[in-house]
């Protein structure tokens, strides 16, 4: 029994390493010297462009291990005041914020003697651009998994591309290229011989390791340009600048109902803020959440009709309700006249909203002579009341928090031009795009800190070797400075990470 399990498993192994697999606990890995014909072709591809190509990309990846230091020394500085001071909005304002636990791409060196260095694995970051953007982290939606792993399989693709083509361009062999999968997190690595890296100036190695990074910068600029361009690339099939299109409401949503939002509703106005598009809606929401309550213009007459008398009393935050009789059609509203400016009335919201003007004090509502009541609903605090315009459907009023509003209803920009075109396509380019530039930005980012283990290891020592084999001859003493570099490099990036992960757990 012993020699036929000892049988099966030997041809298993021989069966993983003809098919180049690695399996480990929590690791599964790929790789293959299938590419390898397709690397050397893009390496030799117009030597002299792709000689300005890495060298643009070598000064890029030197000025980002020098910004991802002061980058990340000015987000741990503003990690400890918003622990000391204990103020969340502070955290809108930073420019990098840790996620989730992700492996980066890898750059593996082949060695005689030691096989591969361990893939570089690091606590990724994702590059907060956009106040409104979805960030993956601990609340990732499910519905986003696909564009967050897509995006991080794609950037670490194109990461380990520019290793792969730099080192050829550098006349260094290159051995092949893999794929691999920690836990749930894919990434890439190409295997490169250690010898001839060894071999070649500092110079050519610098273009070999900044490689990575000017890639994921490219790849970052190429989909914001995408996602910039987007109206103009979608223009024939879509058109925008009419409103924001309902794509979704969620079930539990409080605009989901007979007379509430449907897919395909083209929002247009949200109170007397105009909406042309989704960022239109994101803005008219932020600013009734922090405004107070509008109020609506109505006649003394009509005030005098709708109003019957019920008890007031005051809520435990210290607002006053009026109407009792719980119903779901009637608010109640408070209002001012010249005697007394504490007045309440319970209305039926409908009738009272429907054709009025909004307004802030009795002075708005002058005209004509008409004797007229600015009336304001009275509602627990940051609840507001939203009349919703979607024509040629009657409006929703909405009755709620206005964030309860924004993330259960997701929109889009574009309408479609014919009703066979996908109202979704729009919004799953916008997302992906989205997704690539926080991603493969914060690859871009934290690869080029100076620290063990990641490519600003290996930018930093080759650095040093190229500007100070002149002033520190010793080469003993270059390697003590890169060490103290990349100790107080890693210490700093350990420091964001921890005090990341506590920010993030802590909320």
């Amino acid at each position: 029994v012993l020699q036929s399990s000892n049988s099966l498993k030997a041809s298993y192994e021989d069966w993983l390493l003809t098919y180049g697999l690695s399996v480990s606990p929590f690791h599964l890995r790929w790789q293959t010297a299938l590419f390898n014909r397709q690397f050397y072709n893009w390496g030799r591809w117009k030597p002299k462009f792709l000689y300005l190509w890495f060298s643009v990309g070598m000064v890029f990846g030197i000025v980002a291990m020098f910004g991802s230091v002061i980058l990340l020394g000015k987000t741990l500085l503003q990690t400890l005041t918003q622990m000391l001071t204990e103020a969340p909005k502070a955290q809108n304002d930073r420019m990098l914020q840790v996620v989730v636990s992700v492996p980066s791409s890898g750059l593996c060196l082949r060695t005689n003697e030691f096989g591969f260095v361990p893939l570089v694995f690091l606590l990724c970051f994702v590059l907060l651009s956009c106040p409104h953007q979805q960030v993956p982290g601990v609340n990732l939606p499910i519905s986003q998994l696909t564009y967050f792993f897509s995006a991080i399989l794609i950037s670490g693709v194109i990461h380990e591309v520019g290793h792969g083509v730099a080192a050829i361009r550098e006349q260094v062999r290159f051995n092949g290229f893999g794929i691999f999968i920690f836990i749930v997190y894919p990434g890439a690595f190409v295997d490169l011989f250690t010898t001839h890296l060894q071999l070649i100036s500092p110079v050519q190695q610098l273009r070999i390791f900044c490689a990575g990074v000017w890639h994921n910068f490219v790849l970052g600029v190429a989909s914001f340009m995408v996602l910039f361009l987007l109206p103009a690339i979608l223009f024939p099939f879509y058109y925008t600048g009419v409103g924001a299109l309902v794509t979704e409401v969620a079930e539990d949503s409080p605009a989901n109902g007979p007379r509430g939002l449907f897919v395909g509703d083209l929002v247009t106005n949200l109170q007397d803020c105009p909406v042309y598009n989704v960022e239109d809606w994101n803005s008219c929401l932020g600013d009734i959440s922090e405004k107070s309550q509008v109020g609506y213009c109505v006649s003394a007459a009509t005030l005098q009709q709708l109003s019957f008398p019920a008890r007031v009393y005051r809520r435990l935050d210290g607002t006053v309700e009026c109407c009792s009789n719980n119903s779901l059609t009637d608010i109640c509203f408070s209002y001012s006249n010249k005697l007394d400016s504490h007045l309440y009335a319970c209305l039926p919201a409908r009738k009272v909203i429907e054709a009025s003007k909004v307004c802030r004090t009795n002075m708005d509502c002058h005209k004509d002579f008409v004797p007229s009541f600015c009336v304001t609903p009275s509602l627990e605090n940051q609840t507001r009341l939203i009349r919703v315009k979607h024509p040629p459907h009657i409006d929703m009023l909405y009755v709620g928090h206005p964030l309860h509003l924004q993330y259960t209803v997701s929109l889009s920009s574009f309408v479609p031009r014919q009703n066979f075109l996908s109202i979704d396509l729009p919004v799953v380019i916008e997302t992906f795009c989205k997704y690539l530039i926080s991603l493969s930005g914060a690859l871009a980012v934290i690869n080029a800190v100076p620290c063990f283990a990641l490519d600003g290891q290996w930018i930093l020592n080759s650095f040093l070797e190229a500007t100070l084999s002149s002033l520190i001859v010793e080469k003993q003493n270059r390697e003590l400075v890169g060490f103290l570099i990349l100790l107080a490099g890693s210490a700093l990036l350990a420091a964001n990470v921890a005090l990341g992960l506590w920010m993030v757990t802590a909320r």
